[in-house]
């Protein structure tokens, strides 16, 4: 049952000029919306390719690389480890380094000493390994390489006193590793001295970046504030503003209630159970009492009920007439006393 009671038109109508300066606020508003998101998309983009880019370096073991132009300094390492190798290469082919080209056969020596005085044995095939490994545990750069080619020698030298052929050995070679390098140290250093001054530019550039998103992102924040608050205060002000149903209004909105489709009826009900919690939809014979509910909620229902009877009537191919035919249902409905409009069960 749908229940209304008589009443005269309100005169809280909202005007044209009211109307019209409503539609620029919020056409205003939806132009600042769509940038902030577009400003938030651009944010969720720098933070998520920032961990990309910090997981990726993490996997491999290694600092992240410099980010700017990196092509000179590129061909000027790669020079550096051509020389490098040439140099390990010439070291290696020397007559008297076979007994540091493979790890210490310990047990076949039996050195059984050995691990007790040397705490990190090292030998050229494992540097070897080391420098064409592309999984993340290989050189971070050729002074690792010298530290582990003089660690080869002097360990050498650590087991074995010097009356020993392989300390002889191990210190000549070391003399001539330490020459060929003292060679490649120039060049060595120019490059780092590049690496060192890109890197820190590259890191101001980062640091910089990273606090203009940051600074962008809490400005986003305090923006998006303010427009869901300026939303909210449009809502409150319109429902304000609006003013109520006018007895004709409700007697047709009683009226087309009854036209519903079952599916549409249960939307119907929902709009009035959101904004009347103590409405109850669950029983078969529902009672509807107009005037108990919010204008803002009689709004919401007769649009509803005005769109979905005309969406009703497009599929069915009816028109739905609202002149005559409602104009004499209104004249009947006005002729009873308390008058109620029975509706369908929902099923």
């Amino acid at each position: 049952m749908v229940h209304y009671t008589h009443e005269p038109p309100s005169n809280h109508d909202i005007s044209n000029q009211d109307l019209n300066r409503y539609g620029y606020f919020v056409d205003q508003l939806h132009t600042q919306i769509n940038q902030l998101e577009s400003q938030v998309t651009e944010v969720e983009q720098f933070y998520q390719s920032t961990d990309v880019q910090n997981n990726d370096c993490k996997t491999k073991g290694r600092k992240k690389p410099p980010t700017g132009s990196k092509k000179p300094l590129q061909h000027a390492s790669e020079e550096i480890m051509r020389h490098v190798s040439k140099i390990i290469t010439e070291i290696t082919w020397h007559e008297w380094a076979w007994p540091f080209l493979e790890p210490v056969d310990v047990k076949g020596l039996k050195l059984y000493d050995y691990y007790e005085i040397i705490e990190q044995p090292m030998d050229f095939s494992t540097i070897k390994r080391k420098m064409n490994d592309k999984d993340g545990f290989g050189y971070k750069n050729v002074r690792e390489i010298y530290a582990d080619v003089r660690l080869i020698f002097n360990n050498a030298m650590t087991y074995n006193d010097e009356t020993r052929d392989v300390h002889q050995m191990a210190e000549i070679l070391l003399d001539e590793f330490e020459k060929k390098w003292s060679h490649l140290l120039p060049k060595l250093s120019k490059l780092e001295d590049e690496l060192s001054k890109e890197a820190y530019e590259n890191l101001n550039k980062k640091i910089a970046q990273e606090a203009t998103y940051a600074n962008m992102n809490m400005k986003l924040s305090d923006e998006l504030s303010k427009a869901d608050m300026a939303l909210k205060n449009l809502k409150s002000l319109m429902i304000a503003k609006c003013r109520k149903l006018s007895s004709l209004e409700k007697s047709l909105l009683a009226a087309d209630i009854t036209e519903l489709s079952p599916d549409n009826l249960c939307m119907a009900l929902e709009i009035v159970n959101v904004n009347n919690p103590n409405f109850q939809v669950s029983r078969e014979d529902v009672t509807l009492d107009l005037d108990s509910q919010r204008n803002y909620t009689l709004w919401r229902l007769y649009m509803f009920v005005k769109n979905a009877l005309e969406l009703q009537d497009a599929s069915s191919g009816i028109t739905h007439v609202d002149n005559i035919e409602e104009k004499e249902v209104i004249d009947n409905i006005e002729e009873e006393k308390k008058p109620d409009v029975k509706r369908r069960r929902m099923t």
